[in-house]
């Protein structure tokens, strides 16, 4: 069976063949693809409908470190969306405009998506946008393996690259908040990241859990993928097991337990990809954890019949209001 359907590069340029590093039943993860090569503010024109209507510097981050999976140093290509009242004075401007841009009163979102096609994949973009408009500095890129970025994808290099490009922000960002949003797999990344993070104690403002899973085995378990094979003698053995033995966990359900900032999850009931009952027992475990005894802690269901599923809750007309009450207020306390 070939691999699976991406969303296209904002090129549209033909991609090449993913990775054959995850095992096959977790692997639904981008191919590398080819990106534009030049540097700097990429300014989309109107027939470009994959970019936002303003402005996106696209440049690379090397790690300056060697690389756990493959001893090279790595380079990592990124966007940085500026907000929205920005897209006018942003025209023309270098790299260094837009990284200087990053200590301004604007709070920045660290975005880390999921598992299929790259950071230009149609739904992540249009959740930019409204990010954007709602006066956000958003920072997204593709982990090693992924996209235009270089490396062999792994839990532990994917992890790795998202502290690095959290530590790139704060060095950068001043005194302005930094939250992390992460969707689908890209939630995995994220409670591994901040519990990372907490244990060193430079917690980000705010975690935001979009469609996430409790931990790997449950989610390949759950998956559309494998309804047809559930059932069957052996199944854990076979399908499950190999996961675990490769050192893939994505242990959502651990790392809150060790996270200590503000904790948003949004959840469709709809979702095909990840059942939305994982996400609230992903919940039911974190809110009553001592770690974040001292935050706040949300849950926010989706109605079906708004047809969100997977990947549409920026869709949603509430998820303004949702993140402006839920950023906006410092004073601790948990809600259900």
């Amino acid at each position: 069976m070939g691999a699976p359907p991406v969303d296209p590069p904002p090129s549209g340029v033909l991609s090449q063949p993913p990775s054959a590093a995850l095992p096959r039943l977790a692997r639904r993860c981008g191919p590398r693809a080819s990106f534009p090569q030049a540097k700097g503010p990429m300014v989309p024109n109107e027939e470009d409908t994959s970019l936002c209507s303003g402005v996106v510097c696209c440049h690379s981050i090397s790690h300056q470190t060697v690389s756990w999976d493959t001893g090279q140093t790595d380079f990592l290509e990124f966007w940085h969306t500026v907000p929205a009242v920005w897209w006018k004075d942003a025209q023309g401007k270098d790299q260094m405009w837009y990284e200087d841009a990053l200590a301004s009163s604007h709070p920045i979102i660290l975005y880390l998506h999921g598992n299929a096609g790259t950071r230009g994949g149609d739904h992540r973009v249009e959740l930019y946008k409204v990010l954007s408009s709602l006066g956000y500095h958003v920072v997204t890129f593709d982990y090693r393996g992924w996209g235009d970025s270089v490396g062999t994808p792994s839990e532990r290099g994917m992890t790795y690259d998202a502290l690095h490009v959290f530590d790139w922000i704060k060095a950068r960002s001043g005194d302005n908040p930094v939250y992390i949003w992460g969707h689908s797999l890209g939630t995995g990344v994220a409670t591994n990241l901040v519990r990372r993070l907490c244990e060193r104690e430079t917690p980000p403002d705010a975690l935001i859990l979009e469609s996430p899973f409790t931990n790997i085995r449950e989610e390949a378990k759950s998956h559309p993928f494998s309804v047809i094979y559930r059932y069957f003698p052996g199944f854990d053995w076979f399908f499950l097991d190999p996961i675990t033995s490769s050192g893939i966990k994505f242990a959502n359900d651990e790392n809150v337990k060790h996270i200590s900032c503000s904790l948003l999850i949004l959840h469709a009931e709809d979702d095909p990809v990840v059942p939305f009952q994982l996400g609230r027992k992903l919940y039911n475990i974190a809110a009553p954890s001592r770690s974040f005894r001292d935050f706040k802690v949300q849950f926010i269901p989706f109605h079906s019949d708004l047809g969100y599923r997977h990947k549409y809750i920026y869709r949603s007309p509430e998820l303004p209001r949702i993140l402006r009450e839920f950023l906006g207020k410092s004073e601790p306390g948990r809600q259900h």
